[in-house]
Parts: structure tokens; C-alpha cells; sequence
């Protein structure tokens, strides 16, 4: 009876065990001092002077480490937090971070660090603060994020493992172009019209600026599911954009892009990525799916997914597809 039962211990304590050793201490806080459930702020140098951006760590993997670029710009790593419901029970490592200007950062005033080029160089810091590197080192970067991600990696692809570019296109003019000619046109008649009045008034404290685009735009293409029903992290994230930023980088206009990225374009130089690239989209997207699907095409190394009942926030409103499409690519090594 004694040599059964230790036979079987022997057997039940194999077969529990998680079948990648490398995640047998996914969970194990290994930091001294004060524990802080991850979070970090890690101190970046700028031409202006030294500020610090908030980051949090959720688990351990030395295979797979995925870092997320939120978007706005200066939006903010909330609406992330779904991701908290699929990539821990995959066993992948990732990290929150808030971009330098965003509402757990330091928020500096200076309009001359509101430059794609300084956030590039920011996020090559973070990642050398966090020690990613090219053996394990994943960037997702979603709209704005996007943008930050692709020059990311025009500049720095030595250091990636992959890249995934979620929900953006590679042109700022084409994605106005497509509000305007193919959005705008499945609005009731009269309604793009009324939008573009307000907004070339500059008027965009009007009340019925957002009673227009919250019906038919953003519970449209932004998240589709009544606004009341917005999850908290989405509200939340988007309830902390720090409009200065927004506004100057991004434009006022909720329907199209003007500011600073108002001419970005780097459709010519996505044949020079060469690490893998998981470009995601939804078929309701603010963006034109085609144009995202390109991405992958012309990549060389490019796979595309697709959202069929995404929106602009896929991860919220196609988290199925979404989710087993990205750990999918993940896990794959790309």
C-alpha cells in the first residue's frame, strides 16, 4: 500500500506540472523591498530634462514579453486591461505603460516634446530600463500607439522580436479620406454635414457635437455597444486623455485626423520591417480594414488579422477573435 501511494504521488505531482517549465514561476514575484504589484516608473531623459513614466509588469516569461503603446496620443494604458482576462493563462509576460504626458506619468508642459520623433526614443529607454530584447521582445501599439510602434521599428527593428500594429493604417491622409468618403456616407443624410459645420466653426464645445458622433460614429466604429455600456477601463482611459496633447499631436476633430500627424505617411517604408508583423483590424473600424490588410501584405514578413465584429477597439468589442489571433502570432514566435 505504501510503495501505491507513493507511486502515485510520484505520478500526480508529474502531471501537474505546467507543460512549458518556463512558466512554472509565471506568477513569482522576484523584486525586493516594498512589493508594488508590478508597477514601475522608470526615468527617461529628454531635451527638456529628466521626467519618469509609469509601467506595471504582469508576470514572467523569458520567451515572450509584449510591451503596449496606447494610443490617443495621450490616451492613457486603461483600456488595456482586458488583456488581463486572456494573456496571463497563456503564460505571456507584458507591461502597461503610460507614454510621458499621459495621466500616470509626469505631464510636462512644453509643447516641444510632443514630437513622434522623442516618443521613438522614449520607448527604446522603457525597453532598456524593463530589459527586452530582440530574443523576446514584442511591441503592440494600437492607433496612435500604432504609429509610435511602426517608427519604432523603422528605427530600432534590431532590438524586436515582432511587432503588431493594431488597428492604424500607415496614412493619415488616406484614413481622412475614407471618414470622408466612405464613413461619413453611411451616416443618416444631414449628419456629416452638421459635424462639419460645428467643426469648422471650431465649435467643439457644442453639446450636439457629441450628440452626433456618439450615435453614429462612435458606438458605430469607435466601440460597438451603447455608450452607457462602455466598459470601465474604456471610459476610464478615455475620461484621462490629456486633451493638450491630444489636440496638438491629433487635432480637434473626433472624425479624422489633423495636428502634427496630420501628413504622417510611411506606406513607402513598411517593406523595410523585416522582423515579423501581425497587423490587426475590424471590418467597423475607424480605419479602412484594406488598408490594414496592405500592412501585412507588403511586410515581408506580414500576417493579417481580421476582426469581422471589431471596431476600432477590437480587443473590446471581437475579443475572440482578437485575443486567439494575437496569442496565436505570439506563441508562434511570430
Amino acid at each position: 500500500m505504501r510503495t501505491l501511494l507513493f507511486t502515485l504521488a510520484i505520478f500526480l505531482s508529474c502531471t501537474q506540472q505546467p507543460s512549458d517549465p518556463s512558466l512554472t514561476d509565471y506568477h513569482n514575484d522576484s523584486t525586493t523591498g516594498v512589493k508594488t504589484g508590478g508597477v514601475r516608473m522608470i526615468e527617461i531623459e529628454t531635451p527638456k530634462g529628466k521626467f519618469n513614466v509609469w509601467t506595471k509588469k504582469v508576470g514572467n516569461n523569458p520567451k515572450i514579453k509584449l510591451l503596449l503603446l496606447h494610443g490617443g496620443p495621450a490616451c492613457t494604458h486603461e483600456y488595456f486591461e482586458c488583456f488581463d482576462s486572456y494573456l496571463p493563462a497563456e503564460g505571456i509576460e507584458y507591461y502597461y505603460y503610460d507614454q510621458l504626458g499621459s495621466f500616470y506619468s509626469d505631464q510636462p508642459k512644453d509643447s516641444s516634446l510632443w514630437t513622434t520623433e522623442r516618443f521613438v526614443e522614449e520607448v527604446e529607454q522603457v525597453r532598456k530600463a524593463l530589459g527586452l530584447n530582440k530574443d523576446n521582445f514584442y511591441l503592440l501599439g494600437h492607433s496612435w500607439g500604432g504609429i509610435l510602434a511602426t517608427e519604432y521599428a523603422l528605427k530600432y527593428q534590431e532590438n524586436l522580436k515582432g511587432l503588431i500594429i493594431s488597428n492604424m493604417v500607415m496614412s493619415i491622409p488616406e484614413y481622412n479620406l475614407y471618414a470622408k468618403n466612405v464613413l461619413a456616407k453611411q451616416m443618416p443624410a444631414g449628419v456629416p454635414d452638421s459635424i462639419w459645420a460645428i467643426e469648422a466653426r471650431k465649435d467643439y464645445a457644442n453639446p450636439k457635437y457629441m450628440e452626433l458622433l456618439i450615435p453614429h460614429h462612435y458606438e458605430k466604429h469607435i466601440c460597438r455597444m451603447p455608450q452607457a455600456q462602455w466598459p470601465d477601463p474604456v471610459k476610464r482611459g478615455l475620461n484621462h486623455v490629456n486633451p493638450d496633447i491630444y489636440v496638438l499631436m491629433q487635432g480637434p476633430s473626433e472624425f479624422g485626423a489633423s495636428g502634427r500627424l496630420e501628413f504622417w505617411d510611411r506606406k513607402a517604408d513598411i517593406p523595410k520591417i523585416k522582423v515579423p508583423v501581425l497587423s490587426i483590424g475590424g471590418t467597423h473600424d475607424t480605419m479602412d480594414p484594406a488598408a490594414m490588410e496592405w500592412i501585412a501584405k507588403t511586410a515581408p514578413n506580414g500576417k493579417f488579422l481580421l476582426c469581422p465584429n471589431g471596431s476600432h477597439m477590437s480587443m473590446w468589442d471581437d475579443q475572440e477573435n482578437y485575443f486567439n489571433g494575437l496569442i496565436a502570432f505570439l506563441k508562434s514566435g511570430g
